[in-house]
């Protein structure tokens, strides 16, 4: 399959799961005591605009702006965007490709990406990395999440619905070595188990990642 199908195939698994997505996942933070206290830190150390990557029906953007951060979100599927738009009307979401960003260069103070890197092998990795670096302004921060493992899995239905999904499970080395070469220095890594009848359970950690000047 090309990068450009493969985008293609995750941007409509998700917009034929938007709906259901958001009615499973939109309070999903209520449970989730450490996801929200690394929320706080990156809202708490971040003086500008965070972006919500693979924002979803942008739960973490709005739990980011309650604690009183600007920020805003962006999601490949339109499906997405259009449940974020309409449960958090007074935010800004727009559909874009996270390899190809909408911001210039260092114009960000944070980037968010929770579970949104999982559907890229290592070329496609390595590019996002390189386009969170590029809008990103120096010591900026951060804060990606991932399952822990070393699996690829196919889902092929989610929830009665039919998608068409590989998700990557990740080994911390796997994702320090492309921010690294994007310029980015790994400040530290969080694991958790995961928190029994709010999500999958998987393994969990984050990457709690600064941009080199």
């Amino acid at each position: 399959m090309t990068e450009e199908s493969e985008s293609g195939s995750v941007r409509e698994s998700y917009d034929a799961l938007a709906h259901e997505y958001s009615l499973r996942i939109f309070h999903e933070l209520e449970g989730k005591p450490l996801d929200r206290a690394l929320l706080d830190e990156v809202a708490s150390r971040s003086a500008g605009l965070i972006c919500d990557l693979g924002c979803g029906p942008g739960h973490v953007a709005r739990y980011l702006a309650q604690q009183g951060a600007s920020v805003c979100g962006v999601d490949l599927s339109p499906g997405m965007v259009a449940q974020a738009q309409r449960l958090n009307p007074e935010l800004r979401f727009e559909v874009s490709d996270m390899r190809s960003l909408p911001f210039e260069d260092g114009s960000l103070a944070a980037v968010v990406a929770m579970y949104s890197l999982i559907h890229f092998d290592d070329g496609e990795l390595a590019s996002a990395c390189q386009e969170i670096a590029r809008v990103l302004s120096p010591h900026g921060l951060l804060l990606v999440g991932l399952h822990r493992g070393s699996a690829i899995e196919h889902v092929d239905d989610l929830w009665g619905l039919s998608v068409d999904l590989h998700f990557r499970l990740f080994e911390p080395d796997e994702i320090a070595r492309p921010l690294t070469a994007s310029g980015m220095s790994v400040e530290r890594v969080v694991e958790r188990d995961p928190y029994p009848g709010v999500e999958v359970e998987t393994k969990r950690f984050y990457v709690l990642a600064t941009k080199q000047d």
